[in-house]
């Protein structure tokens, strides 16, 4: 099976300008094909790991991939999924987050030989001339079209401000200056970036009199049509500061049925032939497909070695055993009030739930145990004696913490 067949096979293909062409580019290795990343945080997401994959699995077929970096991006803000305007980042937080960027992206990506670039497009936006820009650029982007993009659509009742309708040029302006300083032809990112991208396509055409390509990939949903990648805390980090290996591995664990055929297909490498051996797979066979899940992209994101604990983590507790690589928690002295703390508070404090309220209600309505133990009272304290030795605090059947003082 050739590349392009087999990103199609995965379901990695959601949208192309140019199929036959884009096919051809990406079977015979001559694609010079570039992902944006804005650095909005300090660590890449799972939306990010996809993309990242994707870029991996075209290197492999003799592809050159171009990571850009938007820290000139980032100093406007994409509005695409947002219904509010960004928070405004400082300079130096921008540059603080492309660094941890690069260092996360060059563990999926070969940057050795010039196999793969590495770019950051405030080398090139931060020092424009506005009314150069609007000369050379301007007159290639039609107002109306623009309102009439997807990324703004959601944005203009409530208000989309100028600095932010700016974006789609600045994005479009990447794909011209990338195509012309190192000959990269196509870009593909999510569905949410398809009006950016064909601003790109057509900006280098009007231009140059050239052709390139864009080709996006689904945005990964579960079966009731939410983005995965979210967990109660906010997003599904990468960076183990963020996200726990642990938990990390259990999202991927605990996912929908419906979806672990299509995360095996686009989240790993295992091949096609495999993984639909397992399309009949149900009960507890079905259980080892998402363990397999779960191990194959913790492997990817964090190594074998924290892949490997975090399985025997998961497989010590659900036999009723503890694990020295459970998830823990740590109880501070302010956390205690006249040196006892409240059931509530300890349940909080394990950041398993969403709210406080969250919390209550998976406690009264028997949800939640210590040491095996169930604990419907809100108002049960515990002192720092309570705490000496294991305390294990569960909710609901597959949620575990250990809590320490």
């Amino acid at each position: 099976m050739n590349t392009y067949e087999e990103l199609q096979e995965r379901g990695l293909i959601a949208q192309v300008t140019d199929e036959e062409l884009i096919r051809e580019l990406i079977n015979t290795g001559k694609a010079c094909f570039y992902i944006g990343i804005d650095p909005t945080a300090d660590s890449l997401h799972i939306g990010h790991f996809m993309t990242l994959c994707l870029m991996k699995r075209l290197q492999m077929a003799g592809n050159k991939p171009v990571c850009l970096v938007g820290g000139g991006t980032a100093m406007i803000g994409d509005p695409s999924g947002k219904t509010d305007m960004r928070k405004m980042m400082t300079k130096e937080t921008i540059e603080h987050n492309v660094e941890c960027i690069k260092k996360q992206v060059s563990r999926f990506i070969d940057f050795s030989d010039d196999k793969a670039l590495l770019v950051n497009n405030a080398d090139w936006l931060m020092d424009l001339n506005y009314i150069e820009m609007l000369r050379e650029i301007g007159p290639h982007f039609n107002v109306n079209i623009m309102l009439r993009a997807e990324c703004y659509k959601q944005r203009l009742e409530k208000g989309l401000s100028f600095l932010e309708f700016n974006y789609m040029i600045m994005q479009a302006y990447d794909f011209y200056i990338l195509y012309q300083k190192y000959g990269c032809n196509l870009e593909f990112g999510g569905d949410d970036q398809w009006s950016n991208m064909l601003a790109g396509t057509e900006l280098i055409r009007k231009k140059l009199g050239k052709d390139a390509s864009a080709m996006t990939i689904p945005l990964l949903t579960n079966s009731e049509g939410v983005k995965m990648g979210k967990t109660v805390s906010g997003a599904l980090w990468l960076d183990e500061e963020k996200t726990p290996v642990y938990d990390f591995f259990q999202y991927w664990r605990n996912v929908d049925d419906a979806d672990v055929i299509k995360c095996l297909k686009m989240m790993t490498f295992i091949p096609v032939e495999e993984i639909k051996a397992m399309e009949s797979w149900e009960g507890a066979e079905l259980n080892k497909a998402k363990e397999i899940l779960a191990f194959e992209v913790t492997k990817l994101v964090h190594g074998e070695e924290k892949a490997s604990k975090a399985l025997e983590a998961a497989k010590n507790i659900f036999s009723g055993g503890a694990s020295e690589n459970m998830p823990e928690v740590t109880l501070k002295d302010d956390d205690f009030k006249d040196g006892v703390i409240e059931f509530i508070s300890v349940a909080v404090a394990t950041g398993l739930y969403k709210s406080g309220s969250d919390a209550r209600r998976t406690i009264t309505q028997g949800g939640a145990s210590v040491n095996k133990e169930k604990v419907t009272d809100i108002h049960k304290t515990y002192t720092r004696d309570d705490f000496k030795d294991e305390f294990i605090y569960q909710s609901g059947k597959k949620k575990f913490v250990r809590i320490k003082i």
